[in-house]
């Protein structure tokens, strides 16, 4: 089993590039079956294990997936054979899901398995199965299994309930070939969101209002291949923001959009961090004693619920009392027990971490309970004093490329071992 080993006590210092955006990435793959005619040619996407999950179940679905690079796929849907998505590969991961509104509105049918995906919270779908209702679909679940089928998709004016990316990006996906014009309110606007919008657009479809509160799709007959490059990862480039700070180094980002890191850099500001950004970069560095803060997520443009895991790290050790509120899921800070292996000293109010700084924090050996608790372990160790092992690292893997290959270039210490 592969573990990562960290000695803790090195500044980050140098320049890092940042991947293609994995939450878009992986809404996108499913995305490209959309294209009846032509080939997908897909950019700047994350070398992750979620994305080779996808890869498999495009084969799975009979499309011709081809690896042009590490980071370029070129995907031919022309030929699929299939709309039964159901494989080990889905269960394991969230975004297996996009897979049932690009099948129902090329095929107006499709089988996918329920998803799987970190254990943050209740992660229900109910907002998808009542947009694709309104859509003119018929769902039943049997025995861990989603059926959509429909005669024919007709375009519905479709109001969210509460804000989900995931719901919002579905019902993009499945109106782009109804009838009509489908109205999405109330949606999500996070940068994914946009991205798998402009990718769909790309395609020939007819998206508008993609990063506000509504969304109208008018539905076209087809749509066709193209070029396109996914956005960069905004999750990255935080992580890598807060584990610069963390650690009082001095990095600065390439290939980032900073308008969309605004939430966390206004974060580290306050906290005594200096930001300095260009026009697709950003400098972060430490010359001065960092502080406590308040933090609440919420989605995009707050602060986003991704990143409240690793800056539990960085506001574990420095001066003064700190809170997170977590307001998108329940379960998500099973890391802060990982956390006090370590010597933070945290404490845990329904949805609200209350931290307070302390000294130092110690190697020990700790668990990535999820993905971005993942982040927080690795933070964690790169600023504790001795070394720290960290298991269950399948979990990092399925959202971080090469994660320990980057903290080296930056100068950490680390190292993926076998046990």
């Amino acid at each position: 089993m592969e573990r990562l080993v960290i000695k803790g006590g090195t500044a980050l210092k140098g320049e890092i590039e940042i991947n293609g955006a994995k939450n878009a990435a992986v809404a996108i793959l499913p995305a490209a079956i959309l294209a009846s005619s032509g080939e997908c040619v897909i950019d700047n996407i994350p070398n992750i294990e979620d994305v080779h999950c996808l890869e498999r179940i495009l084969g799975v679905l009979g499309c011709e997936v081809e690896k042009l690079g590490e980071n370029t796929l070129k995907i031919n849907a022309t030929k699929m054979t299939s709309v039964n998505a159901c494989t080990e590969h889905g269960s394991r991961m969230r975004a297996s899901y996009y897979f049932i509104g690009a099948l129902l509105s090329r095929f107006k049918e499709a089988r996918v398995d329920l998803p799987g995906g970190c254990p943050i919270g209740v992660r229900p779908i109910d907002q998808h199965i009542k947009g694709f209702e309104a859509l003119g679909a018929k769902v039943s679940i049997e025995h861990g299994t989603i059926s959509v089928k429909a005669e024919k998709l007709v375009g519905a004016n479709i109001f969210f309930d509460v804000v989900s990316v995931g719901a919002t990006i579905n019902l993009m996906l499945a109106a782009t070939l109804a009838e009509g014009t489908t109205t999405l309110e109330n949606v999500a606007k996070e940068p994914h969101v946009v991205d798998v919008a402009n990718f769909l657009n790309s395609m020939g479809a007819d998206v508008k209002g993609a990063g506000t509160d509504v969304i109208r799709i008018k539905g076209v007959k087809d749509l066709k291949g193209c070029n396109y490059s996914v956005v960069p990862d905004q999750i990255e480039a935080g992580t890598f923001m807060i584990a610069a700070a963390a650690t009082k180094g001095d990095v600065t980002l390439t290939n980032v959009i900073p308008k969309h890191l605004e939430s966390i850099s206004a974060k580290l500001i306050e906290m005594g961090v200096n930001i300095e950004e260009g026009d697709d970069t950003i400098r972060v560095f430490v010359d001065k004693q960092l502080k406590g803060i308040n933090i609440k997520t919420s989605p995009y443009p707050g602060f986003p619920t991704d990143v409240q895991q690793p800056m539990c790290s960085l506001l574990s050790s420095v001066e003064g009392r700190s809170l997170i509120v977590e307001t998108i899921w329940e379960s998500r800070h099973q890391h802060v027990d990982e956390l006090k292996k370590m010597g933070a000293s945290i404490k845990v109010e329904g949805r609200t971490a209350i931290i307070d700084g302390t000294d130092k924090l110690t190697g020990a050996v700790v668990k990535a309970t999820d993905l971005r608790a993942g982040a927080a372990m690795v933070i964690a160790g790169l600023i504790a004093e001795g070394s720290t092992e960290i298991c269950s690292i399948e979990h990092i893997d399925r959202g971080y490329p090469r994660i320990e290959e980057k903290f080296k270039s930056l100068g950490a210490n680390i190292s993926r071992v076998q046990r």
